[in-house]
């Protein structure tokens, strides 16, 4: 089922896939979504076994076809759709290492003539440039975790490994779920000070205070994936006063600013009027509390830098690599953006 001429772009995250195949007129003829993107623990190739069958669905939808019921089905009858180019943004693409079997995995698939893998963090900031001219600027994105990366002049990169506390990382909302529990723990049994966390996190979950909710998360009857639930809890409990919320969220702002001015002191942008680009769940919510402490943080490391929240599905950003890689007229880009809601 082969879509010749046309662009192929991959964001895959944690949590969730989008895969959307586009013309070089920035027209969308296809998208699937799917899971998300583990190839630490799933291994490269089942990873990009997961692509290939949303690739296959993206496919379909844009022949008009449905898709076999069965992934694995549709991905072993039908040959893979030969387009361009294909601009993969992936997560836990962290170190060049993964970058180099990414790339040699997807290629070897034959979806496209040529192929160009990134980290999905490059994704949003491409989101969040203007369109033409030298991209320029950073982008910090907040979400399951949290990560940041830079493009500066000459296509100079500033990035960080991003694999959690083993490389100096803090924030996104898996962590501030755990750092919520674990304040909330210790203001219920008084070896932390007090905290409305200790009656609002459990009461999330209908349970009547934190030994309860230990327990359940203990023994599994609230599911570990539902901890994510807890970070809107932290930021409306922050946002009513309470101190110990606020010292967590004041600590996310400071961690998004300083990863945000290292990559622009790296690549020689601390002084520049340049975008920040803000995006992930986290971010993108715009909860007033920390985009305030963000923006006035940032304003004092980087006077002259631009904050920018995109809202926009990270893939907009992996396609208009694509476009960028075709030698695509504005009217694409903004068409595509328009398909997006992204003025």
């Amino acid at each position: 089922m082969g879509v010749s001429g046309a662009l192929l772009a991959i964001d895959a995250g944690n949590s969730k896939t989008d895969v959307v195949l586009a013309g070089p007129d920035g027209a969308v003829l296809g998208a699937a979504r799917g899971g998300g993107f583990q190839p630490a623990r799933a291994g490269v190739r089942q990873a990009v076994d997961g692509l290939a069958a949303l690739v296959e669905r993206a496919a379909a939808a844009a022949a008009g076809a449905a898709p076999a019921a069965d992934p694995a089905t549709a991905a072993a009858a039908a040959s893979p759709p030969y387009v361009a180019h294909v601009s993969a943004c992936l997560a836990n693409c962290d170190l060049p290492v993964e970058e180099e079997l990414l790339t040699a995995e997807i290629a070897a698939r034959g979806w496209g003539r040529t192929v160009a893998v990134a980290n999905d963090t490059f994704a949003l900031l491409r989101a969040g440039l203007p369109d033409g001219g030298e991209p320029v600027g950073v982008a910090v994105v907040c979400g399951a975790g949290i990560n940041c990366a830079g493009l500066g002049p000459g296509g100079r990169t500033a990035r960080f490994p991003a694999i959690g506390r083993l490389s100096g990382d803090w924030g996104g909302g898996a962590c501030l779920a755990e750092e919520a529990l674990w304040s909330a723990a210790r203001a219920a049994d008084g070896r932390g000070g007090p905290s409305e966390l200790a009656r609002a996190l459990p009461a999330h979950f209908g349970l009547d205070g934190m030994p309860a909710l230990i327990e359940a998360l203990h023994l599994g009857r609230v599911a570990a994936e539902r901890r994510h639930e807890l970070v809107p809890v932290l930021f409306a409990v922050a946002a009513a006063g309470d101190a110990v919320a606020r010292a967590l969220v004041t600590r996310q702002a400071e961690e998004v600013v300083a990863m945000a001015a290292v990559a622009l002191e790296r690549l020689g942008l601390l002084g520049a009027g340049v975008p920040v680009v803000l995006g992930g769940g986290v971010l993108a919510a715009r909860h007033p509390l920390l985009h305030e402490q963000v923006v006035a943080l940032l304003a004092g490391r980087a006077p002259r830098a631009v904050p920018v929240v995109v809202t926009a599905p990270p893939v907009l950003g992996a396609a208009l690599l694509a476009l960028d890689r075709a030698g695509a007229l504005a009217a694409a880009y903004a068409r595509l953006r328009a398909h997006y809601g992204d003025a």
